[in-house]
């Protein structure tokens, strides 16, 4: 299976292999599950189709503004017949052809609206009579370990290897010659060619997403996929969370030792290696063979150039950090510059405890 490097079309909007969408809805219901008002001038459509983002809508969906700047400039150039906005954002530049329907809160209104169209997005459990499904496309010389459960519509290509006790879920699509171990749960996902995935890996499982208020933390419905491009290798353990619409990718080439926690919509490059123990938050990029030592931490939407170097333990705020550069410490700086600090501390100490200051 050869994925395109953005990984294969890049989906901003559930993907009907893995989410049955239960609408349409018309703007009245849609209104009543988000506690919304609708407010414009121009004749509205019927009925309203599914859920995108602002950059990914058609005409027929329904998207959400957060109020940054970012989004206040998609909304302006915008496809959606529909987007969710607060009442202080209600005159937003918006194309004549979007509708807006003014909530108190965007997100929890879209994440009730995911709710309304997807409320099986949480399902874990499907019902079939055999361990693989008839209507499973298993390719020649595959092999199954016992115990292996393979979902409806889901591809695996020639000559792959699964492991006793892998999941393999709905609609999955799994490569040529791919390497699964023991007891891994793919789901979600789209894997490529030639990939090697450890035991106990988790591969499509939903991302932590929420929004809190005065009543707790209320879900975001997580209607991504994952997309594991060629060559990749996987240790064992490893978490890779699907992305809230759009995707989360793994560059062809890349190498993931074990334990590591990838985050939703997060996007690596190519041949990047990421040592144990590493966490990335959701939405991070990944240049390409950009290598991160053991433990490192990775904010949300932090942003990081090709070939950059992060030393073990290094802390990385959100931000860009250019590529081709050494970084370490916490919060994150060149690595040079890191180096001297902490031997300037160890002077420092040093002469205090000479002094008799220590």
């Amino acid at each position: 299976m050869r994925l395109a490097p953005s990984g294969l079309r890049a989906f901003l909007m559930a993907d009907p292999r893995f989410f049955d969408n239960h609408g349409p809805f018309s703007v009245e219901q849609l209104c009543a599950a988000v506690a919304g008002t609708c407010v414009s001038d121009s004749q509205l459509p019927s009925l309203v189709h599914d859920l995108a983002s602002l950059n990914g809508a058609g005409s027929q969906h329904l998207a959400f503004c957060d109020g940054s700047k970012a989004a206040a400039e998609a909304l302006a150039n915008s496809a959606a017949g529909f987007c969710l906005v607060k009442q202080v954002q209600a005159k937003v530049p918006a194309p004549a052809s979007c509708h807006l329907i003014v909530v108190a809160d965007p997100l929890a209104a879209f994440a009730a609206a995911a709710r309304l169209f997807y409320p099986d997005h949480e399902q874990v459990a499907w019902s079939q009579q055999t361990a693989v499904d008839p209507t499973a496309d298993i390719g020649s010389e595959v092999m199954l370990g016992p115990g292996v459960v393979v979902g409806p519509g889901a591809q695996i290509g020639a000559g792959s290897q699964i492991g006793a006790g892998t999941v393999i879920g709905r609609g999955v699509a799994i490569g040529r010659k791919a390497q699964i171990g023991s007891q891994v749960t793919i789901s979600h996902a789209y894997i490529g060619d030639n990939v090697l995935i450890l035991p106990g890996a988790r591969i499509g499982q939903p991302g932590f997403g929420f929004v809190s208020g005065p009543r707790g933390h209320l879900k975001i419905p997580q209607l991504g996929r994952v997309i594991i491009q060629d060559g990749v290798e996987i240790g064992a353990n490893v978490t890779i969370d699907r992305g809230a619409l759009g995707d989360t990718v793994v560059g062809e080439g890349t190498k993931i030792d074990n334990l590591v926690q990838i985050g939703h919509n997060c996007r690596i490059g190519r041949h990047c290696v990421i040592v144990s123990q590493v966490g990335l938050s959701g939405s991070v990029e990944l240049g390409d063979f950009v290598v991160l030592g053991g433990q490192v931490g990775v904010a949300d939407h932090a942003l990081i150039g090709d070939g950059a170097r992060i030393a073990a333990k290094g802390g990385v705020p959100s931000g860009t950090y250019p590529g081709g550069q050494d970084y370490g410490g916490f919060p994150l700086r060149p690595i040079i510059q890191w180096r001297r600090e902490v031997a300037t501390l160890a002077l420092l100490a040093k002469r205090r405890k000479r002094d008799g200051n220590g």
